[in-house]
């Protein structure tokens, strides 16, 4: 299990190179009226997205199963005067949550589940949250990033406030990687204070993916690659995938 103390008051700064905006474009290429309807984002980390659909009219509400992220965007929708629900509870486990017109699991949140059976519960959790018609949008880490690119550390960053060393090792399991990451980040005295994170992730094939879709009910799957609307490709190295109740 990834533990997000430390991490989480530093996400924001670390994922300034993700495109969150489109993201939303490939929400909104589907959903022509967003006004009013249910979106739930799960695994929101700070709440980027959620405050991001929230703009585009969308009635969000947001879940996380780390305290440490949902109380740094709970903070967020607070200065920003946004009504977001927040929950802290995991996606395999989801009750209470229903009547949704969209769902999302975003930048990788899902490949932080350590089995197979957790994928199918999530699947099936999100399938019983949706309305009929629903849609349900996720992406994974491809198999060619798991197997290929991650191996490929160490990989390092440095900027004047914050250094990371971020080691990776294959994992037991087929199409998985544990992520060990040391950080020194600079405090108001100008000292650095060091700090640990280590997270295990793991991957399928689109197949697998599209196979579990489809025995927990959902229909018209849909799968693209690398922030386009383009299909897959054997080096693309994320695979979004879209789904309908």
């Amino acid at each position: 299990m990834s533990s997000y103390t430390e991490f989480a008051r530093l996400y924001d700064v670390l994922m300034t190179d993700i495109p969150y905006d489109q993201y939303v474009r490939k929400v909104l290429s589907v959903i022509d009226n967003p006004n009013g309807k249910a979106l739930l984002d799960i695994g929101c980390g700070t709440g980027i997205l959620s405050e991001k659909f929230a703009q585009k009219g969308f009635s969000v509400q947001a879940l996380d199963l780390s305290e440490d992220m949902l109380a740094v965007a709970e903070q967020r929708f607070q200065n920003r005067r946004m009504d977001i629900p927040l929950y802290c509870m995991s996606m395999t486990e989801m009750t209470g949550i229903e009547d949704l017109d969209v769902a999302i699991i975003a930048i990788d949140s899902l490949n932080y589940l350590e089995s197979e059976k957790e994928v199918q519960e999530t699947f099936a959790a999100v399938y019983s949250s949706l309305k009929k018609g629903g849609h349900f949008f996720f992406d994974v880490h491809s198999i060619y990033k798991m197997n290929v690119l991650f191996l490929n550390g160490p990989f390092t960053f440095e900027d004047e406030n914050l250094a990371y060393i971020w080691h990776t090792e294959e994992g037991e399991n087929p199409h998985s990687v544990y992520h060990d990451l040391t950080f020194f980040v600079k405090n108001e005295s100008g000292m650095y204070k060091r700090f640990e994170e280590s997270h295990f992730q793991q991957s399928f094939e689109e197949q697998t993916y599209r196979t579990w879709l489809s025995e927990a009910g959902f229909t018209s799957i849909l799968v693209q690659a690398d922030w386009t609307f383009e299909d897959p490709s054997s080096k693309s190295e994320r695979l979004f995938f879209h789904a309908i109740k």
